[in-house]
C-alpha cells in the first residue's frame, strides 16, 4: 500500500495506515495523517485531504511560523505547540533527529499532549503537521506507532521518508535542501539519523512513557483502537 498522498501544494504527506501492528493487527488507513504545513494547499489539494476523511488538524508549530490559513468548512484546526523556546538544545540539536531523545525525556507532559487531541478528536481523519512535517510531527509518529506495537525497522523507514519528501519542495522554493544541513549535523555527532532513531526506539516504552505525561488508561486504548484495526491478511 502506498501510504504517500498527493495533496496539491503539500510535499510532505503520508498516511499512517497499513503498517503491521502489535496482536495481529495493522495501523488504520484514514485515521491518522502527517505532513508538512498545509498553508501551501491549493483548492484542490484541500479537497483531496476532506475527500481523505480529514476533520481535525493539530498544528504544531509555534505563534507566528506560518499565516493564518484558509481552512475548509467541516474541519477543526487545534493549536498545540510542541517546541519550548526555553529547550536548552534547541540551538544545538534544533531540526534534526538529535532533538528527540533530549526533549522527550525533559517535556513528557508536552509530547502526550498531541496524542490526547487525537484520542479526543470527533469522528474522521486527523491530520498533524508543523512546518516540514518531519521532526515535530515526526515525534508524533513516533510515539503513535510504537504505541500501536509497529516494529521498529517501519517507524524508522517512516522517519526517513521525510528526507526524499521534502527535495523537491527545497528546489521549488529555490532554497538549499535542509537534508544537507542535516546530515552535516549528524556526521558532526559521528552518528546517523539510523543510528539516532534506532537507539530511542530500544529504550522506547511508549506506554509508560505517555502515561508519565498524564495520559489515561482510557486514552490510550482510545488511541490503540482509533489507530489500528485487525489484520484480516495475517494469521
Amino acid at each position: 500500500m502506498d501510504r504517500d498522498l498527493t495533496w496539491d501544494g503539500c510535499h510532505n504527506v503520508r498516511d499512517l495506515g497499513g503498517l503491521p501492528a502489535a496482536g495481529g493487527r495493522r495501523t488504520r488507513r484514514g485515521a491518522v495523517v502527517r505532513s508538512d504545513t498545509p498553508d501551501r494547499l491549493t483548492e484542490a489539494g484541500w479537497a483531496a485531504a476532506a475527500a481523505h476523511g480529514v476533520r481535525t488538524i493539530i498544528d504544531l508549530r509555534d505563534p507566528g511560523e506560518g499565516p493564518e490559513a484558509y481552512r475548509p468548512p467541516g474541519m477543526t484546526v487545534v493549536p498545540l505547540p510542541l517546541d519550548r523556546l526555553d529547550d536548552p538544545d534547541r540551538g544545538r540539536y534544533g531540526g534534526t533527529p538529535l532533538y528527540l531523545r533530549p526533549f522527550m525525556e525533559r517535556w513528557p507532559g508536552r509530547c502526550a499532549r498531541p496524542l490526547r487531541a487525537i484520542a479526543q478528536a470527533p469522528p474522521g481523519g486527523v491530520l498533524v503537521h508543523c512546518v516540514a512535517g518531519r521532526d515535530r510531527t515526526g515525534l508524533v509518529a513516533i510515539l503513535l506507532l510504537a504505541l500501536a506495537g509497529v516494529a521498529p525497522e517501519h517507524i524508522l523507514a517512516d522517519y526517513e521518508r521525510s528526507e526524499t519528501r521534502l527535495s523537491p519542495l527545497y528546489a521549488r522554493l529555490g532554497q538549499p535542501d535542509d537534508a544537507l544541513r542535516v546530515r552535516a549535523r549528524l556526521d558532526a555527532a559521528g552518528t546517523t539519523t539510523a543510528e539516532v532513531i534506532t537507539a530511542l526506539l530500544a529504550g522506547l516504552d511508549a506506554e509508560a512513557y505517555l502515561t508519565e505525561g498524564g495520559l489515561t488508561a482510557p486514552e490510550l486504548a482510545a488511541l490503540r483502537e482509533r489507530l489500528t484495526v485487525v489484520d484480516e491478511g495475517r494469521g
